[in-house]
């Protein structure tokens, strides 16, 4: 469907965004890249507030040991799951 697909890349762009903002060197990242120490290098702290700035924008929520498993997400696979979020949201009728 594209409108997930258009979300799915909105998401990634507000991810870059974000990363960009927080002082993160975006340049090569992509859906490939890991969040965590092993790709774009966020410590759990900027994790958290990665976690937070989603959950503002899109309206999801994290739960607080969620955080750390931020880290060991890519770029895709965590666009892939708030976009899974925005959809259960929407479905539940939130």
């Amino acid at each position: 469907m594209s409108t997930e697909a258009m979300s799915t890349e909105e998401i990634r762009a507000f991810v870059l965004t974000s990363l960009s903002a927080m002082n993160y060197d975006i340049t090569g990242v992509d859906d490939d890249t890991l969040l965590g120490p092993a790709g774009a290098d966020l410590e759990s702290l900027s994790l958290a507030e990665l976690g937070v700035r989603v959950e503002e924008r899109f309206g999801v929520r994290f739960e607080d040991d969620e955080a750390e498993l931020l880290g060991t997400m890519t770029v895709g696979e965590f666009g892939a799951a708030v976009a899974a979020r925005i959809r259960s949201a929407s479905a539940a009728g939130h």
